[in-house]
């Protein structure tokens, strides 16, 4: 019986002692705490979505701090195009879109010290699109366009979801599906909510993380 005190004792000692620097190392950690680490990224953002029924190329990057891991803040911007069309009918009445928008992008970071994690990237900002009329890519290269037909400019929000691989210390990837909402757009023959849409691409961070 007293053995089995003493072996009692022990284990509920070294428990103890665990339990305490595990506290420790999991301290809730304040804005001025010493030990927090900070860092910052560079990304670019390739993406595909559907602009005016037709295919869309979205590219664009940010820059960002980030905040011991959980939290980042920064600025980004976009562009698009939805001729995607190589190959157009020179004497075709569609009209293509291009433009961009930008701003400041607030994004919370969940368990990022783990290979595989999520991030929650909101964009706030403004942009501004215009129209041309497409005669495919083949035309444009030899005679670009000199003016547009129509255009407007927008405020927008670009809340996102982000499913990230660590795959080195400074390099990160991350699978990204985002909604773009602008405020109403004002232009020939489309709709006021003509860029309003999904994306679905892929984002590469180079960093302290």
């Amino acid at each position: 019986m007293k053995k089995i005190t003493i072996l009692l004792s022990l284990i509920l000692a070294v428990t103890f002692i665990y339990a305490q620097d595990e506290y420790q190392n999991d301290e809730i950690q304040t804005l001025f705490s010493r030990n927090r680490s900070n860092g910052g990224y560079g990304a670019f953002t390739v993406s595909y979505s559907e602009i005016n029924g037709r295919d869309a190329l979205v590219t664009g990057g940010r820059g960002a701090f980030i905040f011991d891991h959980s939290l980042a803040i920064g600025l980004g911007g976009f562009g698009f195009v939805n001729n995607l069309d190589y190959h157009n009918n020179n004497n075709s009445n569609e009209y293509s879109l291009a433009g961009g928008y930008g701003g400041i992008f607030i994004e919370p970071i969940i368990a990022g010290r783990s290979p595989v994690h999520v991030s929650f990237p909101i964009l706030i900002g403004m942009g501004a699109v215009a129209m041309f009329e497409d005669y495919g890519w083949d035309y444009w290269e030899n005679n670009p366009p000199t003016h547009d037909i129509d255009n407007d400019v927008f405020f927008v929000v670009e809340p996102a979801i982000e499913l990230e691989f660590n795959l080195a210390r400074f390099f990160r990837t991350a699978a990204t599906v985002s909604y773009r909402y602008t405020s109403k757009i004002d232009m020939f023959e489309t709709d006021d909510n003509v860029l309003n849409g999904l994306n679905f691409g892929m984002t590469f961070k180079f960093g302290k993380f």
